[in-house]
């Protein structure tokens, strides 16, 4: 799923159900969920073993994934990435550094958000096109892709800039392919954008596609 929605220089290996379910951890991975529920164990794993296959695609040795600041992943020196998981469903996406600046991926269970999630997370001017988009198109969840492409926004913002991003500082316009439940979508940045090469982004362009129960959407990040 998340796989279509980048460049094919990026590896993509995604789990679905229970795929990998009794998948190793390093030792130091493990501590770091010792006090975890076991569902939360499971994701944490399973997540893990998708990029290592991924690594191992790209010859790179597989090794432990430990969070840095703010709870990223570290990646191996030469490797840029994104790990996403919800219920049901693990995927990462790995690319040579020297192929794309960064990348950022998100899953999420495709169904409604929370009594006032939408309202915490959207801008005015999101909530109305949302609105347009449900008249138009009932059959996806708008207010979940949304949230979905946000995160991809940040985890692509993350390694560039390494600081916060609110997510009332980038404002997602959604598009639909016509009769398909997939489609792009542009977040304008309402703060200064991370430089890249010689270039201040001032957008990120994203794609975002609902199926098998699920929404993904993927952000990759040019270096020019």
């Amino acid at each position: 799923m998340i796989g279509e929605l980048l460049p094919q220089t990026v590896v993509t290996v995604e789990a679905y159900g229970n795929d990998d379910a009794d998948t190793p951890l390093y030792p130091e991975e493990a501590a770091l969920v010792t006090r975890a529920v076991a569902k939360r164990r499971r994701e944490f794993a399973v997540v893990r073993s998708c990029a290592r296959r991924a690594m191992d695609k790209l010859g790179v040795p597989p090794q432990p994934i430990l969070p840095g600041e703010r709870g990223a992943p570290r990646w191996p020196a030469g490797l840029a990435g994104s790990m996403t998981h919800c219920d049901g469903y693990c995927a990462a996406a790995l690319v040579r550094a020297t192929d794309l600046a960064s990348l950022g991926i998100d899953a999420e269970v495709h169904g409604p958000l929370p009594e006032g999630v939408l309202a915490a997370v959207s801008l005015p001017a999101e909530a109305e096109r949302l609105r347009r988009l449900a008249a138009q198109r009932p059959d996806v969840h708008w207010d979940r892709l949304l949230f979905s492409a946000k995160e991809s926004v940040y985890k692509a913002w993350f390694p560039l800039t390494g600081l916060w991003l609110d997510f009332a500082e980038a404002d997602i316009e959604i598009s639909a392919d016509p009769g398909e439940r997939r489609g792009t979508f542009r977040a304008t940045l309402l703060v200064p954008g991370p430089r890249v090469g010689e270039r201040r982004l001032g957008h990120f362009d994203g794609r975002w596609t609902a199926e098998r129960g699920l929404v993904g959407t993927a952000i990759a990040v040019p270096h020019d």
